[in-house]
Protein backbone atom coordinates (compact mmCIF):
# COMPACT_ATOMS: atom_id res chain seq x y z
CA UNK A 1 0.00 0.00 0.00
CA UNK A 2 3.05 2.80 0.38
CA UNK A 3 2.26 3.08 4.10
CA UNK A 4 4.84 3.96 6.35
CA UNK A 5 5.55 0.53 9.04
CA UNK A 6 8.11 2.11 10.83
CA UNK A 7 10.49 4.68 10.52
CA UNK A 8 13.38 6.43 12.32
CA UNK A 9 14.02 9.86 11.90
CA UNK A 10 17.66 10.89 11.55
CA UNK A 11 19.04 13.39 13.74
CA UNK A 12 18.87 16.98 12.24
CA UNK A 13 22.14 17.79 11.93
CA UNK A 14 22.73 15.04 9.40
CA UNK A 15 21.74 14.28 5.73
CA UNK A 16 21.37 10.82 5.77
CA UNK A 17 22.45 9.18 2.34
CA UNK A 18 22.99 5.61 2.25
CA UNK A 19 21.71 2.38 3.83
CA UNK A 20 22.10 -1.15 3.39
CA UNK A 21 20.53 -4.67 5.84
CA UNK A 22 23.34 -6.77 7.18
CA UNK A 23 22.12 -9.87 9.37
CA UNK A 24 20.33 -8.13 12.20
CA UNK A 25 21.13 -4.89 10.95
CA UNK A 26 20.99 -1.39 9.03
CA UNK A 27 23.83 0.65 8.64
CA UNK A 28 23.76 3.99 7.41
CA UNK A 29 25.68 7.01 6.35
CA UNK A 30 25.66 10.38 6.39
CA UNK A 31 26.62 12.51 3.36
CA UNK A 32 29.04 15.07 5.16
CA UNK A 33 29.65 14.48 8.45
CA UNK A 34 31.57 11.32 8.21
CA UNK A 35 29.48 9.22 10.84
CA UNK A 36 27.46 6.26 10.21
CA UNK A 37 25.09 4.83 12.08
CA UNK A 38 23.88 0.66 12.91
CA UNK A 39 20.53 0.25 13.89
CA UNK A 40 18.57 -3.55 15.26
CA UNK A 41 16.40 -4.32 12.20
CA UNK A 42 13.40 -5.24 14.03
CA UNK A 43 13.36 -2.31 16.60
CA UNK A 44 15.10 0.87 14.72
CA UNK A 45 16.99 1.12 17.94
CA UNK A 46 20.60 2.72 17.02
CA UNK A 47 23.28 0.68 18.93
CA UNK A 48 25.97 2.47 17.53
CA UNK A 49 27.86 4.80 15.77
CA UNK A 50 30.93 4.60 13.43
CA UNK A 51 33.28 7.30 11.47
CA UNK A 52 34.80 7.09 8.47
CA UNK A 53 36.66 9.18 6.07
CA UNK A 54 35.67 11.28 2.71
CA UNK A 55 31.53 11.92 1.73
CA UNK A 56 28.81 9.07 2.27
CA UNK A 57 27.13 8.40 -0.97
CA UNK A 58 25.99 4.78 -0.83
CA UNK A 59 25.93 1.65 0.68
CA UNK A 60 25.22 -2.02 -0.59
CA UNK A 61 26.69 -5.42 0.46
CA UNK A 62 27.31 -8.65 -1.66
CA UNK A 63 26.90 -10.92 1.45
CA UNK A 64 30.39 -11.13 2.73
CA UNK A 65 31.26 -7.44 3.07
CA UNK A 66 29.63 -3.78 2.65
CA UNK A 67 30.61 -1.79 0.12
CA UNK A 68 30.50 2.15 -0.15
CA UNK A 69 30.16 5.17 -2.55
CA UNK A 70 31.37 8.46 -1.74
CA UNK A 71 31.03 10.03 -5.27
CA UNK A 72 34.51 9.43 -6.37
CA UNK A 73 35.86 6.59 -8.94
CA UNK A 74 36.27 4.58 -6.27
CA UNK A 75 34.60 2.02 -4.68
CA UNK A 76 35.36 0.79 -1.06
CA UNK A 77 34.85 -2.13 0.43
CA UNK A 78 34.35 -2.66 4.49
CA UNK A 79 33.96 -5.47 7.19
CA UNK A 80 30.37 -5.69 8.19
CA UNK A 81 31.35 -6.39 11.66
CA UNK A 82 34.27 -3.50 12.26
CA UNK A 83 33.10 -1.50 9.53
CA UNK A 84 36.92 -0.47 8.59
CA UNK A 85 37.83 -0.58 5.19
CA UNK A 86 39.20 -4.13 4.09
CA UNK A 87 39.78 -2.91 -0.15
CA UNK A 88 39.10 -0.27 -2.76
CA UNK A 89 38.96 -0.72 -6.35
CA UNK A 90 38.39 2.22 -8.96
CA UNK A 91 35.61 2.37 -11.23
CA UNK A 92 36.39 2.37 -14.99
CA UNK A 93 34.99 2.81 -18.03
CA UNK A 94 37.45 2.61 -21.38
CA UNK A 95 39.84 2.96 -18.99
CA UNK A 96 39.07 6.18 -17.56
CA UNK A 97 38.09 6.79 -14.28
CA UNK A 98 34.30 7.51 -13.44
CA UNK A 99 33.15 10.28 -11.33
CA UNK A 100 29.67 10.82 -9.11
CA UNK A 101 29.57 7.13 -8.70
CA UNK A 102 26.21 6.92 -6.76
CA UNK A 103 23.78 4.82 -5.80
CA UNK A 104 24.40 1.10 -5.62
CA UNK A 105 23.38 -2.50 -5.89
CA UNK A 106 24.47 -5.91 -5.90
CA UNK A 107 23.15 -7.92 -8.42
CA UNK A 108 23.74 -11.26 -9.22
CA UNK A 109 27.43 -10.66 -8.37
CA UNK A 110 27.63 -7.32 -9.91
CA UNK A 111 27.37 -3.64 -8.56
CA UNK A 112 25.21 -1.81 -10.36
CA UNK A 113 25.54 1.95 -9.72
CA UNK A 114 23.64 5.15 -11.02
CA UNK A 115 26.03 7.93 -11.92
CA UNK A 116 24.89 10.89 -10.48
CA UNK A 117 23.30 13.81 -12.95
CA UNK A 118 22.91 11.22 -15.86
CA UNK A 119 20.78 8.40 -16.96
CA UNK A 120 23.26 5.46 -16.87
CA UNK A 121 23.25 2.49 -14.48
CA UNK A 122 26.91 1.38 -14.39
CA UNK A 123 27.47 -2.66 -14.31
CA UNK A 124 30.75 -2.73 -12.03
CA UNK A 125 33.03 -5.85 -11.91
CA UNK A 126 33.65 -6.33 -8.07
CA UNK A 127 36.98 -7.36 -8.90
CA UNK A 128 38.67 -5.23 -10.65
CA UNK A 129 36.19 -2.16 -10.89
CA UNK A 130 35.85 -2.68 -14.87
CA UNK A 131 32.61 -1.12 -16.20
CA UNK A 132 31.15 -3.95 -18.14
CA UNK A 133 28.27 -2.24 -19.41
CA UNK A 134 25.81 0.66 -18.94
CA UNK A 135 22.23 0.51 -18.68
CA UNK A 136 20.71 3.83 -19.88
CA UNK A 137 17.88 4.90 -19.18
CA UNK A 138 17.50 8.22 -20.78
CA UNK A 139 13.74 8.81 -22.13
CA UNK A 140 12.49 6.53 -19.02
CA UNK A 141 10.50 9.30 -17.39
CA UNK A 142 8.26 11.79 -19.87
CA UNK A 143 8.53 15.13 -20.13
CA UNK A 144 5.03 15.94 -18.41
CA UNK A 145 6.54 13.71 -15.42
CA UNK A 146 10.00 15.54 -15.49
CA UNK A 147 10.45 18.27 -12.86
CA UNK A 148 13.05 21.49 -12.88
CA UNK A 149 16.39 21.65 -11.44
CA UNK A 150 19.97 19.69 -10.58
CA UNK A 151 18.51 16.98 -8.08
CA UNK A 152 15.55 15.87 -10.55
CA UNK A 153 17.64 12.86 -11.58
CA UNK A 154 18.20 8.86 -11.60
CA UNK A 155 18.65 8.40 -7.77
CA UNK A 156 17.01 4.74 -7.01
CA UNK A 157 18.40 1.57 -7.71
CA UNK A 158 16.83 -1.45 -5.43
CA UNK A 159 16.45 -5.22 -7.19
CA UNK A 160 14.82 -7.77 -5.63
CA UNK A 161 16.12 -11.36 -6.46
CA UNK A 162 12.86 -13.69 -6.00
CA UNK A 163 11.24 -11.57 -8.68
CA UNK A 164 14.68 -10.65 -10.77
CA UNK A 165 13.43 -7.52 -11.21
CA UNK A 166 15.09 -4.12 -11.08
CA UNK A 167 13.60 -1.24 -9.82
CA UNK A 168 14.65 2.47 -10.40
CA UNK A 169 13.34 6.43 -9.67
CA UNK A 170 14.69 9.31 -8.81
CA UNK A 171 14.40 12.34 -6.94
CA UNK A 172 11.59 14.14 -7.04
CA UNK A 173 10.40 11.33 -9.87
CA UNK A 174 6.53 11.08 -8.86
CA UNK A 175 7.09 7.63 -10.81
CA UNK A 176 8.78 4.07 -9.71
CA UNK A 177 10.05 2.09 -13.01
Amino acid sequence: TGAVVQKIDVPARYFGEGIVNWGRHLISLTWKSHVGFVYDLASLKKQREFHYEGEGWALTQDGKQLILSDGTPELRFLNPETLHETNRIQVTLDGKPVRNVNELEWVKGEIYANVWETNWIARIDPKDGHVLGVINLAGLLSPLDQLAGPDSVLNGIAYDAKGDRLFVTGKNWPKLF
